[in-house]
């Protein structure tokens, strides 16, 4: 199965969470809050050694080997933290620049070495160790029109296969069904790219700059919240947008239509009945978490790590964004 977490020859999975397990329930859940180099251990991230060798094809010339070089690519590998053993990640350019692990997770602690009271959260590896990201949260939180509490998060991506560069997203997090947010605003920032092709520290003092934009981008989000959850949801209007967010052919198999009507039934349930929607229900702001809600935990899959990976890797964080701005007013 594709962006399945990674899962080691031993059995262990190399992901990690402080005090609370992820839906997944696979890798490590710790009893305490951990640093930087805790985390890295718990989700078997750490000492990969992550480096660039050359890369060679193998022609076969009259019944024998021949070594072509590829002078202007390079490969990535990495030591298996269960084996030992050298692994292939990825190919890549001359100029491609490593990024460790250990590197993404000390760059979110140099990011807010000032704030006191932020740990780290959850850390994993997908794709066979081709791509990482590591979470850490923020001591504030913020109060949507004092009724609905979203934690604050920092979260860093990178790719050891060129796919990717090194990323760093701000995100609020709801505390009632731990959804993740995204919101696309026209003059905000929401994150900060770092290249691989670049020397990630030299570049802290650009990324506090863009750490301070990441604070108006989540004001931005807080007021738009605040509109949406003064702002009465009709179920009429509610059906219309879950059907622009998954729109449905008139000429669609029966199959097709048949799974329309039962994600509908199951978002229905979601905005009028489910505990987490309570203190917000009749609202906008309901309608955008019930269609999260959904999306991170009852849609279907094979099973909760196929969903996992889903919202994870997958097209969920667009399904939230057209939701967010088809209910924002």
């Amino acid at each position: 199965m594709a962006h399945e977490l990674e899962t080691f020859t031993d059995g262990t999975t190399a992901f990690a969470s402080a005090r609370v397990s992820a839906w997944h329930q696979l890798g490590t859940v710790t009893q305490n809050t951990m640093k930087a180099e805790e985390i890295m251990a718990a989700a078997k991230l750490g000492d990969w050694g992550v480096r660039t060798i050359r890369t060679v094809g193998i022609d076969i010339v009259n019944g024998v080997e021949v070594q072509i070089p590829a002078d202007d690519k390079r490969m990535t590998v990495r030591r298996n933290p269960v084996t030992g053993q050298t692994e292939y990640l990825g190919v890549v350019g001359t100029d491609y620049t490593v990024v460790q692990n250990e590197q993404c997770a000390e760059l979110l602690d140099r990011l807010v070495d000032q704030t006191g009271g932020a740990h780290f959260e959850t850390a994993g590896s997908l794709r066979k160790g081709k791509s990482v990201f590591v979470t850490m949260k923020l001591p504030d939180s913020m109060q949507i029109a004092g009724v609905d509490r979203m934690d604050l998060y920092l979260i860093g991506t990178t790719s050891h296969d060129g796919t990717t560069a090194l990323r760093v997203d701000a995100s609020p997090i709801r505390v009632v069904c731990a959804n993740t947010q995204r919101a696309a605003f026209a003059h905000a920032v929401g994150h900060y790219t770092f290249r691989h092709t670049s020397q990630v520290t030299s570049q802290i003092s650009q990324a506090r700059e863009a750490l301070g934009l990441m604070w108006k981008y989540m004001e931005t989000f807080e007021k738009a919240a605040e509109r949406m959850l003064n702002e009465p949801l009709t179920a009429g209007t509610f059906e219309k947008v879950v059907g622009q967010v998954w729109p449905v052919k008139d000429n669609a198999s029966d199959v097709t239509k048949n799974n329309a009507k039962q994600r509908l039934g199951t978002l229905k349930y979601l905005i009028r009945e489910a505990d987490t929607q309570k203190a917000i229900r009749g609202t906008r702001w309901a309608g955008y978490q019930a269609i999260t809600e959904y999306l991170d935990h009852y849609q279907p899959a094979k099973d909760d790590t196929a969903r996992a990976n889903r919202v994870l890797t997958g097209n969920v964080g667009d399904l939230k964004l057209a939701a967010f701005d088809l209910l924002t007013v």
